[in-house]
């Protein structure tokens, strides 16, 4: 089974950068497609970005096109999460997820399509 551990969360102040960190515990980390939910109080997780298993492959939510970049150093086992203009509205926690996919080029973009999940870290931006 996946471990995954988040870091790199804080507070912030609007305008600023951020970057999330998720490290994995097994050797099978390039086998999986990795992603970035986030989830704000009250409100249910929604997707971020994910990136496929070799990294060729990236897909973000509309929203945050632009502002947030997701990568992977499977050298490292380790996906990053780089965020920029960082807005009040993207304070929630961010949680990692890895997925056992099929297709190299995936990049799945909703909950049920992943398999193992960290902690989360909380990000907090201040206006």
């Amino acid at each position: 089974q996946e471990q995954l551990v988040e870091s790199g969360g804080g507070l912030v102040q609007a305008g600023g950068s951020l970057r999330l960190s998720c490290a994995a515990s097994r050797g099978t980390f390039s086998r999986h497609a990795m992603g970035w939910f986030r989830q704000a109080p009250g409100k249910e997780r929604e997707f971020a970005a994910a990136i496929s298993r070799s990294g060729s492959s990236t897909h973000y939510a509309d929203s945050l096109k632009g502002r947030f970049t997701i990568s992977r150093d499977n050298a490292k086992n380790t996906v990053y999460l780089q965020m920029n203009s960082l807005k009040p509205e993207d304070t929630a926690v961010y949680y990692c997820a890895a997925g056992n996919v099929l297709s190299s080029l995936a990049t799945p973009s909703t909950t049920g399509e992943y398999d193992y999940w960290g902690q989360g870290t909380q990000v907090t931006v201040s206006s």
